[in-house]
């Protein structure tokens, strides 16, 4: 789904870029500020599923997600609802210490590092003919090789196409999120290589900042049960994103992202309402 943004509207949606990010009118002395110099953007874009208990798919062994009406408009004069979820329900963020004792969770972040430029690499042809399929050096040489050199401290998206069969069943021979649309029994699901991993690390792609992110429940390849892929993404201020949406609504190069969403203590992170910001 994506609106368009007059330059008002979206001048304050967005504080008026870094000057009004670190303007002293817009906040108090003591909450943390970073300076995000922003180009401009005509069209946004949601990234996020719909969180649904009845439509969001779970991770195998996550815990059950639950909503309980306990107020309504007609008996209370307000509608509030019970969420029973998660951290990682749904399209969501992981902070550091998702992976690593030692690492930041989601109260020490820095707002820039929910603001990053993004990378789409698209992969659906490769996925299409297989559905556990690594992502390579290869494959993001030839997004430079198209696009130019990748922007430092970047969201780097992979669009798998899995997306389209979010949903609840797991059925063994339906195409289903679990087998991203094979039909084939077991979990299946692509992601990045450890090498194409570590070649973003290695110049600075992923750098102090930045993100790995997928259409699917994570960056990591079904084939990989030691998750590597985000292993090595999460240290220092970087993120993964998983259970994205609407990745084709993006430019592959040029557009940003912003991740919003609640700032747990000791949080491994969180749901998260993930905007697309298009030129």
């Amino acid at each position: 789904m994506r609106r368009r943004l007059g330059p008002l509207a979206f001048g304050l949606a967005l504080g008026l870029g870094a000057g009004a990010l670190a303007g002293p009118a817009l906040r108090a002395p003591a909450v943390p500020v970073s300076e995000v110099p922003l180009p401009a953007f005509s069209k946004v874009a949601f990234l996020s599923h719909v969180n649904s208990p009845r439509r969001t798919p779970l991770f195998p062994g996550d815990p059950p997600f639950r909503a309980e009406t306990v107020f309504t408009v007609a008996e209370d004069g307000f509608y509030l609802r019970y969420l029973h979820q998660g951290e990682h329900t749904g399209t969501h963020y992981s902070a550091p210490c998702h992976f690593h004792a030692d690492e930041i969770c989601a109260q020490d972040l820095d707002p820039a590092d929910m603001v990053l430029p993004a990378v789409v690499i698209d992969v659906r042809a490769q996925v299409a003919a297989d559905p556990d399929y690594r992502i390579t050096v290869a494959d993001l040489e030839a997004w430079e090789d198209a696009y130019g050199p990748m922007p430092r401290n970047a969201a780097v998206l992979a669009r798998t196409g899995c997306s389209k069969y979010w949903g609840p069943s797991d059925e063994p021979t339906e195409p289903t999120y679990f087998n991203c649309g094979s039909g084939l029994r077991g979990f299946h699901q692509p992601g990045f290589s450890v090498e194409a991993v570590r070649w973003l690390l290695d110049r600075g792609v992923l750098g102090e900042r930045g993100a790995l992110g997928s259409d699917t429940f994570g960056p990591d390849p079904s084939s990989d049960p030691r998750y590597r892929a985000s292993s090595l993404t999460l240290h220092e201020h970087r993120l993964t994103l998983e259970n994205l949406h609407n990745l084709g609504e993006l430019s592959p190069a040029g557009s940003w992202i912003v991740v919003g969403g609640p700032v747990n203590a000791k949080g491994s992170g969180a749901p998260a309402m993930v905007f697309g910001l298009i030129p």
